[in-house]
């Protein structure tokens, strides 16, 4: 059913108020068609939303704000490994602890996620060594101008660092229903990452015998200790990508800061957008209600519910200053509508 003039308070994790010209809610791919076939008879820009964690409302929406409510998984364990059919609707995490509940290895570094599976690919969602990809087979996707079901393979999504096919050439074509994802039997633990390694010393955990469950266990208390609640703070997760720079921007800046987090990136270096956000100043700043998270520099908040043209001025804000004294490039993971 349409509904007009909807706030869309509660469909954000930054809890910005912005009112919907008209909102709707799916779930099935029916309900999908006929809500974009009013948005097409009327010429509406459309505003998908999950579970609202990576999208900040700068102003109120002029056109159709469309909820994927689409639920259901499907596991297959046949063969080498496990089949995993999701539907857009499914939220992440849950969908992570079902798996390792079950015992199947693969997705645990990736536990704590905020957001719904329909979201995941399109950047390509990555934490502690693991990303998305490694483990996609396909997915399904409704074009918004036909209504058509497209698929779309590993190579077709052309996944990148927090990008895809779906934030470039494909931006705003594609609604994504249902993803797939495979999932191998021989599982081998990715605890590579010293976040990782420091827990599991510190709780003298044998390396040898891990479980998914333990893993997941260590990247969830990880991020508790350190990634505000976006129930108890407004947030939308890590606001910035780790930049990747060059070898020789890389050596120059680590001759000025030799304590400078970074880790080998391909040809060249992926640089810890947090730590540079920490040496700048800015951790625990704060501006008219809203501000940088005291415990974790790459995470912007906004605990007074203040407009999201505040967020993106604070965030702009940020990004000139650690051009200015790093020469550094920081680019904003979440999307800013409209």
């Amino acid at each position: 059913m349409i509904q007009s003039d909807i706030d869309l308070q509660p469909f954000n994790t930054m809890t910005i108020a912005a009112q919907a010209r008209y909102f709707c809610s799916v779930t099935s791919l029916e309900q999908l068609r006929e809500a974009l076939e009013f948005a097409r008879s009327r010429q509406l820009p459309i505003l998908p939303l999950g579970g609202g964690s990576n999208i900040v409302l700068t102003a109120d929406f002029p056109g159709l704000a469309l909820h994927l409510g689409m639920r259901g998984v499907e596991v297959d364990e046949a063969g080498d490994g496990v089949r995993i059919r999701a539907q857009a609707g499914e939220n992440w995490h849950q969908l992570v602890m079902r798996t390792v509940d079950a015992g199947f290895g693969g997705l645990e570094n990736l536990a704590l996620i905020p957001g719904n599976i329909g979201a995941a690919p399109i950047q390509n969602i990555g934490a502690y060594g693991v990303e998305l990809k490694d483990h996609f087979e396909q997915l399904t996707a409704m074009e918004v101008t036909t209504g058509e079901l497209v698929t779309f393979t590993a190579s077709e999504c052309a996944f990148g660092y927090r990008d895809s096919l779906f934030k470039g050439k494909a931006k705003d074509r594609y609604l994504i229903c249902e993803v797939v994802l495979r999932l191998r039997r021989d599982w081998q633990p990715r605890i590579e990452y010293p976040a990782l390694q420091q827990h599991f010393q510190a709780h003298n955990t044998a390396l040898d015998t891990l479980t998914p469950s333990q893993v997941a266990a260590a990247v969830i208390d990880i991020r508790n200790s350190k990634l505000p609640n976006p129930i108890e703070i407004p947030n939308t997760g890590s606001f910035f990508k780790n930049p990747v720079v060059s070898e020789a921007q890389y050596t120059a800046i680590k001759q000025r800061h030799p304590n400078v987090v970074a880790y080998a990136a391909g040809d060249g270096w992926k640089l810890a957008a947090g730590w540079l956000i920490d040496q700048a100043g800015w951790r625990g700043f704060r501006r008219d209600g809203v501000g940088v998270h005291d415990r974790q520099a790459l995470v912007l908040v906004n605990p007074g519910h203040r407009a999201g043209q505040q967020v993106v001025d604070l965030a702009r804000d940020i990004a000139a200053d650690i051009q200015l004294k790093f020469g550094v490039t920081l680019e904003p993971e979440p999307r800013f509508y409209p």
